[in-house]
This record gives C-alpha cells, sequence and structure tokens, in this order.
C-alpha cells in the first residue's frame, strides 16, 4: 500500500516571527502570517482558517456502499458453458454449481447448460449467451490439466483471456470456473475433494455478481 506524507510547516508563537532582516527580502511586517487573509487569523500558535474553507475538507456524509447478493434470486437466469474434455472433473465442478443454485433458491427452470469441446471453446459461447440478452451471468466450467507439452499453457491462457473478453464484450459477468492444475490429483481436490469444489464457488459468484449488476448497475 502507498503512503504519502508531506511535511507541515514548524508553527511558532506569533512573538517569535518578527521579521529582521530586510536585506533577505522578506516581508516588511512585524508578523509572518501563512497565507493571510481578511477570513485568516494567527491565533497563538497556529492557523485559524474560515468557515468556508474548512467546509473542503469535510468528509462525506453519506457514502453510499453496493453489493450483490446471493439470496434475491427471483428473475435472474443463468447460462452454464461446460467443456467436455476431462468430463470426470467438469461432471464434479457442474454438479457442484447446480447444488448451490439449489440451494439459494435458483429455479432449475432458470438454469440453462451448454456443453462444448473443451476450454478453449468456452469463451465463444460465453460471449454469444452474453450478448443474447436471456441471461444475468454465464458461468465457465472447464478443466485444464498440465501435461508433457506446453499445450497446457496456450489453452489455460486463452480460456482465462478468453473468459474475461466476453463479459466485457457482452456487458454480462462471465465467471471463470475453469480448473488449470498440474495433475490430476490437484484437479480431484478442487473438484469436491479436500480443496472444496471450485464450480461451487464460482456459482456463488455468479449470484452475486448476476444481482449486483441486476439490481444496481442498470443505467
Amino acid at each position: 500500500m502507498a503512503s504519502f506524507s508531506g511535511h507541515l510547516p514548524v508553527l511558532r508563537p506569533a512573538s517569535s516571527l518578527r521579521c529582521t532582516d530586510r536585506s533577505l527580502g522578506l516581508i516588511p511586517s512585524p508578523l509572518l502570517r501563512f497565507g493571510a487573509s481578511p477570513s485568516h487569523n494567527v491565533v497563538g500558535f497556529g492557523v485559524r482558517t474560515s468557515k468556508l474553507e474548512s467546509d473542503r475538507f469535510s468528509p462525506a456524509l453519506a457514502v453510499k456502499h453496493f453489493n450483490g447478493s446471493v439470496i434475491a434470486v427471483q428473475g435472474l437466469k443463468f447460462a452454464i458453458v461446460v467443456a467436455r474434455f476431462n468430463e470426470f472433473i467438469t461432471n464434479q465442478l457442474l454438479q457442484g454449481a447446480l447444488d448451490i443454485f439449489k440451494k439459494h433458491g435458483v429455479a432449475e427452470e432458470n438454469i440453462d447448460v451448454f456443453w462444448v469441446p473443451g476450454s478453449f471453446e468456452i469463451p465463444i459461447v460465453a460471449e454469444k449467451l452474453g450478448k443474447s440478452g436471456k441471461f444475468q451471468a454465464v458461468l465457465c466450467i472447464g478443466a485444464v490439466i498440465r501435461g508433457d507439452t506446453t499445450h497446457y499453457d496456450a489453452v489455460a491462457g486463452s480460456a482465462a483471456s478468453g473468459v474475461l473478453s466476453a463479459g466485457l464484450n457482452s456487458g454480462v459477468p462471465c465467471i471463470f470456473g475453469v480448473l488449470t492444475c498440474d495433475n490430476m490429483e490437484q484437479a480431484i481436490n478442487r473438484a469436491g475433494g479436500k480443496s472444496g469444489n471450485k464450480g461451487a464457488e464460482a456459482a456463488v459468484t455468479a449470484i452475486e455478481m448476476a444481482s449486483l449488476c441486476e439490481h444496481h448497475l442498470k443505467f
């Protein structure tokens, strides 16, 4: 966190601020007044500012905060794009997402699931769904597991940037629920194992973002 500080002038008693050296071009006044004006007075050791200037530095009286809700789901519709590749993993992620939607009161008829061959194909479908105007959020589920070649890096990077672009281009939240793991064990742990279910976590994010955009960001 960046920290910024300024240097405050050393304030001395008014009696000690007498100008005695005219050769230095100092103010030929018996007292040096800091920013003196008709609305300012030097009093003792400090400076008294006018009420008008002090009001300029007053804190805001009413700062508004907006959050999405995971309870107010009425009228919200969700699309889920699921990659078929590594289906053993993506099925578990999908089930975790569906369980969360059900627990939070999202009706089954308000959820549509779209299957694509792999994670690389997720973004184009997500963007089309976002632009359709039928859904308040698109949840993207996939699993990319590192192999012996650099194919993993290409797919994982393209999926991540593609889902981001889908959301920006459509104006609808597109939630990244694609696992990018070094091995199958990591993927299993994140698809309902000891590390939880990332599909379920992504579903909570989808509900909150859909609520925020629908209820507070419609201009």
